[in-house]
């Protein structure tokens, strides 16, 4: 018996979160049961789990992204693509923005069809409140409501978030668990043995709070000449935050590796986190952070339920200034790291709870009548 195919929409397949979170299912899921295919918009260059996808089975395929004036071309594509592929009964939103459009062909070809909320915020910006606009048909249009978080599930969702099911945002504890010798080698690789090791990953734009991030590092090196700063990621205001380094200094300091697929070696070698983020879902890189025992510092705008670990993360205001921020920072210098798998388990957030979960989803609706 052939596997179930499952279609999953994305806007990339850049390493993002929600696109982390699905890839990190896609390797645990029974591929002789549930098999995924993709839409991402189109693109010259491989994404970054493009490769990956195609050894385990999956199909990409790539749609023009979605602008006012292709409106319908765009609805013409997605129904020829849906047409041509009955073997798709369940289509996975995640490209949200233009899936009142798609999701509503695929409701009217029978097809179940879910929405899933990544965030629970935006840029406070006219392109930002359109697209929050776009998105509220989703309250609607879906058989399913699907959220990494309750805030992300009330954001999107409104009054339709008592009905979303909470799908964790899991990871390989496995893989993350503390491991002394991976830190010593991997500190002595990056020539940072005897450094305090401040880190973080995310993609360089508004919501993560890069430039607020480097206030608090210049005032941490106030404290402690010898703190470094590993800035894991990449995107559109990167060169800007390179700047602001150099302007104050720092670039002896701070480590820009770019977009990495080491991760979870990367975060042994780091002693705090520290994610000052304007808004999230529910991140998954602070619950990588925490399954390798780190101790994170975080900005109060996150929901607690990511909170996976005891006593690792500590929620700041952002009204805080920056050398409150770098106080707090500064207490875990000499902190020790623990084993916290069990923690992360206990909590539904290893990989394998949440795979069976949505594993027996999918295979439960594939042959249901949208």
């Amino acid at each position: 018996m052939k596997p179930i195919r499952i279609l999953q929409v994305f806007a990339s397949l850049d390493r993002g979160g929600a696109e982390t979170m699905i890839m990190n299912i896609y390797r645990n899921i029974d591929k002789k049961k549930v098999q995924f295919d993709f839409v991402v918009n189109n693109k010259i260059d491989e994404y970054s789990y493009e490769s990956e996808i195609k050894k385990m089975g999956g199909r990409i395929y790539r749609m023009p992204k979605y602008q006012f004036k292709n409106h319908l071309s765009y609805k013409k594509k997605w129904r020829e693509l849906l047409v041509d592929h009955p073997e798709w009964k369940i289509i996975h939103a995640h490209h949200t923005t233009p899936a009142f459009i798609y999701l509503k062909i695929a409701k009217k070809l029978k097809r179940i069809t879910i929405a899933h909320s990544h965030t629970a915020g935006g840029e406070k910006t006219l392109r930002s409140y359109v697209r929050r606009l776009m998105r509220y048909p989703l309250r609607m249009i879906p058989k399913y409501y699907f959220a990494c978080s309750k805030s992300a599930a009330e954001w999107m969702f409104g009054r339709k978030s008592i009905e979303t099911y909470i799908l964790n945002n899991a990871v390989d504890t496995d893989e993350f668990i503390f491991d002394y010798k991976q830190r010593i080698d991997i500190r002595k690789k990056m020539k940072i043995e005897d450094n305090f090791v401040v880190g973080h990953i995310g993609r360089f734009d508004q919501a993560k709070n890069h430039d607020f991030l480097i206030d608090i590092f210049y005032a941490i090196q106030e404290h402690d000449k010898n703190s470094m700063l590993i800035l894991i990621g990449d995107g559109k205001n990167k060169k800007l935050i390179e700047q602001k380094v150099q302007n104050l200094g720092l670039e002896d300091n701070v480590i820009f590796t770019g977009v990495r697929k080491n991760i979870a070696e990367l975060l042994q070698g780091m002693d705090v986190f520290l994610f000052p983020s304007l808004f999230e879902g529910l991140p998954v890189t602070l619950v990588e952070a925490q399954a390798a025992g780190l101790h994170c510092v975080v900005s109060d705008t996150i929901t607690d339920e990511v909170e996976v670990t005891k006593n690792l993360l500590e929620f700041v205001s952002l009204n805080c200034s920056s050398h409150e921020w770098a106080e707090k920072i500064l207490r875990h210098k000499n902190s020790s790291r623990r084993n916290v798998y069990s923690e992360v388990v206990n909590s539904g957030y290893d990989i394998n709870t949440t795979t069976n979960q949505i594993q027996q989803f999918y295979l439960t609706n594939n042959y249901k009548i949208n």
